[in-house]
């Protein structure tokens, strides 16, 4: 409260990401954000059931009857510098009795962290975005901002000023940017932020796509974060990177310098479960039609459930550690994710899956030194390398039948996830490529 007020606040949203992906809210006035801390505001069941299309899927328990509440995480407060008088909170989703609600992607997530701690770990992780400047032309389509090259100064210079916002913006939400270059597509840019505790990396995440995208605006520009904004440019990824640490975070459990390319037992065990569940976690990380026309062989966006040290075409790459810190600096990432993904259910499937195989003592098959596409498909076989679903359907099929992801997600989440998106699966089929194009461009 006194925050807001200091800062001149009138309206204060309180964030949600739904099924669908989208980032949707409600606003409080400042004068009601004190019994909205304890009370939330009120929302409609139906939500979690609505489609990127705005559709309205049939799910039981999420029809017309029913409400839940939206109760605001004071300690992701954020003064949003992109919109006068404005603030933002991510929420839960909770019951009218206070609990937390089965179809809470939230939620979700803090049940796999907690069920880390309990294996006697915790996961650091970050989103590492990539986004699509546009100019609108004057018949209404978008175009990218410029034509320049990969990590171009020219391009530098051309999206400096509104780069310069975006970065300051992030810091002044108290995220901190760690590295800026312009990208292989173009008007494609890629901005990596600091690694935090699980639960705050989904948190910004959320606040990432809303500042790039707002402060975008602000320039008269478009931002988006779609993976395949535009059919002849490269596609955007959200990789994941992730470490393991001691539950109080001080120690890392992902480093051994005797391990193979220096991770831990620990760690080698996590990736061996996000590679064993990953044709059905791909329903998480990558949830959207438009999703698959970017994870394509030879893309440098991965295809393939390889793995390896610093190997751009594996779904897994253990990157090169830095001298200064070469213990803290041991992670992984997941190269199979974009921003079209509800980044609590894309980050807790990544959790649970990497769970699943510390508890089992899974081993990842041998290391992928070489980009697995130029493998025959019986060298992919004894290599035990599957080729990715080719469509968010086979996806969504390879999820339903995974029943360690369905468990973890639990009956209603995932009832309402899978209807959902194969909701849009059926809408998009309907329609052209333009159509899909269009519609991925302006909702992410």
């Amino acid at each position: 409260m006194d925050r807001a007020r200091r800062s001149r606040v009138r309206l204060i949203r309180f964030l949600y990401t739904d099924n669908g992906g989208v980032t949707r809210g409600k606003a409080t006035h400042v004068e009601s954000l004190a019994s909205r801390m304890v009370d939330g505001i009120g929302l409609t069941v139906a939500m979690q059931a609505m489609n990127m299309l705005d559709q309205l899927t049939s799910v039981e328990g999420m029809g017309p009857v029913g409400e839940i509440r939206l109760v605001p995480d004071p300690e992701t407060f954020a003064v949003l510098p992109y919109a006068p008088h404005a603030a933002a909170m991510t929420v839960d989703m909770r019951t009218l009795d206070g609990a937390a609600w089965e179809a809470c992607p939230r939620s979700f997530l803090k049940g796999q962290i907690a069920a880390c701690a309990e294996a006697g770990f915790a996961v650091r992780a970050a989103f590492e975005g990539e986004f699509t400047i546009a100019v609108l032309n004057s018949d209404g389509t978008y175009a990218p901002l410029d034509q320049s090259l990969c990590f171009s100064t020219i391009g530098m210079t051309t999206a400096a000023a509104v780069m310069d916002d975006i970065v300051e913006s992030l810091e002044a939400q108290d995220i901190q940017v760690e590295q800026y270059y312009p990208e292989l597509g173009h008007g494609q840019q890629e901005l990596s932020i600091r690694h935090a505790p699980a639960l705050t990396a989904a948190d910004r995440q959320v606040f990432y796509r809303e500042t790039v995208r707002g402060v975008a605006y602000r320039h008269g520009l478009f931002a988006s974060l779609a993976p395949k904004p535009f059919p002849d440019q490269a596609g955007n990824g959200s990789h994941i990177h992730w470490s393991l640490w001691d539950v109080a975070g001080r120690r890392t459990l992902m480093h051994d310098p005797k391990g193979r390319f220096g991770v831990s037992a620990l760690g080698s065990h996590f990736v061996a479960g996000v590679l064993e569940h990953l044709p059905a976690l791909l329903a998480l990380t990558c949830p959207s039609v438009n999703s698959y026309r970017r994870l394509q062989p030879h893309f440098w966006s991965s295809a393939y459930t390889a793995w390896g040290p610093d190997n751009r075409e594996g779904a897994v790459r253990i990157p090169s550690t830095f001298a200064s810190d070469r213990a803290g600096s041991t992670n992984a990432e997941l190269k199979a994710c974009d921003a079209s993904a509800n980044p609590y259910l894309a980050l807790g499937g990544l959790l649970a899956a990497g769970l699943d195989g510390v508890r089992r003592s899974l081993e990842p098959p041998e290391p992928t030194m070489v980009d697995p596409g130029n493998y025959s498909d019986a060298e992919r076989a004894a290599r035990r390398i599957e080729r990715f679903p080719t469509t968010l359907t086979a996806a969504l099929d390879r999820l339903e039948r995974d029943a360690m992801l369905q468990k973890a997600l639990g009956p209603l989440l995932a009832r309402s996830f899978l209807a959902v998106k194969r909701a849009e699966c059926e809408a998009f089929g309907k329609e052209d490529v333009a159509f899909e194009q269009r519609h991925h461009f302006w909702k992410f």
